[in-house]
C-alpha cells in the first residue's frame, strides 16, 4: 500500500491550486474544522444502519448509503427536503440520467461535528473560488465483502460534475484492496495511494481531477467475516444542485 502524501494544512489551499488535490490526516481535519476528533469517530457507529443501494446497475448488493443535501452559506448550513441524487452520464456513464432516492441522514448524524466538517469544506471552497453559497450533498457509504469482493467506484474513473470533492476515510476492516487513484483530467499526471486512518480526507478539485478507488476483497484469517470499507463523500457546487432536465 502506497502511504498518501499529505499536505501540512498551512499549504493546504496553495496545494490544491497547484496540484487539484490534497490530503490531511484525521488530526488536521479535526483542527481545521473546529471539533475533536472523538466528536468525528463518535459518527461512525451511524453507518452501521445505512440502507440497501438498490440501483447499481451490475446487479451487485455491496453497497449501502445514506443521502442529504444543504446549503453552505458561510458558517450556516442549512438543509434542504430530501431530494434525489441525480448525475448527468457524461459524468456517471453507469449510473447517470437515474433519478436516485436513497434512504435520508439520520437527524442525530447531521449534528455538531458533521455540520463544523461542512461549514469548513463550504469555506474552503469560497476561498478556491468566491464567497458564495455551496449547494453541498453528504454521501455515507459501506461498501461490504459479504459478496467475495466490493466496488467502491463501480462507474470507474470519473469526475462528479462539482467544484470541490471531499472523500473521508471512516473506517476499514478486514479488507484488502481499496487504493484511491487521482488523475488529471487533461494531462498524463497521476498519483495512488491507500487511505487507512479514519476521517483522513482527500479533497479534489473536480474540475481539474478523476478519481476513482479500486475493489476491496475480504482479509486476513477471519475473511469469513464481511469486511467493509466505510466513507464520507461531500461535493460542493455553486449554482445550483444537480437536477434531472
Amino acid at each position: 500500500m502506497f502511504t498518501p502524501p499529505y499536505t501540512h494544512p498551512l499549504n493546504l489551499q496553495a496545494t490544491l491550486k497547484q496540484r487539484g488535490f490534497a490530503l490531511l490526516p484525521a488530526a488536521d481535519v479535526a483542527s481545521l474544522s473546529g471539533c475533536t476528533l472523538n466528536d468525528l469517530l463518535a459518527l461512525n457507529e451511524s453507518w452501521s444502519r445505512l440502507g440497501a443501494d438498490n440501483y447499481l446497475k451490475d446487479g451487485g448488493k455491496y453497497r449501502s448509503r445514506r443521502h442529504g443535501s444543504c446549503v453552505v452559506s458561510g458558517s450556516g448550513v442549512k438543509p434542504v427536503p430530501h431530494r434525489a441524487h441525480w448525475q448527468p452520464v457524461e459524468y456517471n456513464a453507469l449510473h447517470g440520467g437515474m433519478e436516485r432516492m436513497f434512504e435520508p441522514l439520520e437527524d442525530a448524524t447531521l449534528s455538531g461535528a458533521l455540520r463544523a466538517v461542512l461549514a469548513w469544506l463550504g469555506g474552503l471552497s469560497s476561498h478556491l473560488r468566491s464567497p458564495q453559497d455551496w449547494f453541498t450533498e453528504v454521501h455515507q457509504f459501506r461498501i461490504d465483502t459479504a459478496g467475495g469482493i466490493g466496488r467502491p467506484t463501480p462507474e470507474g474513473a470519473h469526475r462528479d460534475g462539482v467544484d470541490l470533492v471531499a472523500v473521508f476515510l471512516v473506517a476499514r476492516e478486514r479488507v484488502k484492496g481499496g487504493e484511491t487513484r487521482v488523475f488529471e483530467a487533461d494531462a498524463p499526471g497521476g498519483q495512488r495511494f491507500t487511505l487507512t486512518e479514519p476521517w483522513s480526507v482527500l479533497l479534489l478539485d473536480d474540475a481539474r481531477m478523476i478519481h476513482e478507488t479500486t475493489p476491496i476483497q475480504p482479509a486476513g484469517e477471519a475473511s469469513e467475516l464481511r469486511g467493509y470499507r466505510d466513507t464520507l463523500v461531500v461535493t460542493l457546487r455553486s449554482n445550483g444542485f444537480q437536477d434531472a432536465v
